[in-house]
């Protein structure tokens, strides 16, 4: 697969050369790949929300590179700039950074700033507003008439109409009830097929992020441990604990089953998946 993105012995120390000096990275390497379903898990203060911040310049590094499609994007201002249009970060509660006086306007507003004409823009808002579920008659309210969970999808929509090449969520779900984590994961999804973008999504959900990505990345103290397919990555469920993470209620269901000496399968991490290792297995015995 070809890379889209990739920090190369990436470094930041905040409050470097003071009494408060901490190495938030630590020379990491980290690689997305084009059209790829990432995933990034880790504690409180691994370090995650300082990488995702550096994918699209909204950090600078202490040392090391970030690339975007093989440039370093701090090599000209206008890269830089570029950059923050190809690589789209949703924050954590992106509804409180609403701020126009209609929903049409906020989601307008980044295609604006790339200066494309109005024909475009008016595009852009429209199939944007349609990959996060709104209706026509909402994109002329106020967004703080909508629901929480709407104004969510207001804030995602503003990202995805400059159609970026990365898309960076992190904890796109948080605060939502079930019916509101499926829905805005299926937007999402809609929106990784349609454009082949590359999805990042950063979760502190272990099942969340097993049915959902292609590979996880996981961020420990500044460092990059181990990363891989869910199935390689949950495998070291010990590792995963002492950093305060875990693994999925399912892995660590079957996990215990191989202790008691019924191994029914591989890694499982999903519902789906331990129905098909059930299944299969009463076959074996039938």
């Amino acid at each position: 697969m070809e890379a889209i993105l990739e920090t190369k012995k990436l470094s930041h120390i905040y409050s470097a050369g003071t009494p408060f000096e901490r190495g938030a990275l630590l020379d990491v390497d980290f690689t997305a790949y084009q059209g790829e379903y990432l995933g990034i898990i880790g504690h409180t203060g691994s370090g995650k929300s300082t990488l995702i911040q550096h994918l699209n310049g909204l950090l600078k590094p202490t040392s090391g590179q970030v690339l975007f499609q093989g440039t370093d994007i701090w090599s000209d201002p206008k890269t830089t700039r570029q950059t923050r249009f190809q690589v789209g970060l949703v924050f954590q509660y992106p509804e409180y950074q609403l701020f126009e006086e209609t929903v049409y306007q906020d989601i307008s507003f980044g295609p604006k700033n790339m200066g494309l004409d109005e024909a475009e823009v008016d595009r852009r808002v429209r199939e944007a507003a349609h990959f996060v579920g709104l209706r026509d008659e909402q994109l002329e309210k106020s967004p703080f008439e909508l629901s929480g969970g709407q104004k969510r999808r207001v804030a995602i929509a503003g990202v995805i109409a400059m159609e970026p090449k990365v898309l960076i969520l992190d904890e796109p779900t948080a605060g939502l009830d079930p019916v509101g984590v499926e829905s805005i994961l299926g937007n999402i999804r809609d929106y990784h097929q349609a454009h082949n973008a590359t999805i990042i999504l950063v979760s502190h959900s272990m099942e969340e992020v097993a049915r959902t990505v292609d590979r996880l990345v996981v961020v420990n103290d500044g460092r990059i441990p181990f990363h891989g397919a869910p199935s390689e990555v949950f495998q070291h469920g010990p590792e995963l604990e002492a950093m305060g993470l875990g693994v999925p209620q399912m892995t660590r269901v079957f996990n215990r089953l191989r202790a008691m000496g019924v191994d029914i399968g591989p890694s499982v991490y999903t519902i789906e998946q331990a129905k098909a290792a059930v299944l299969a297995k009463l076959k074996g015995v039938g």
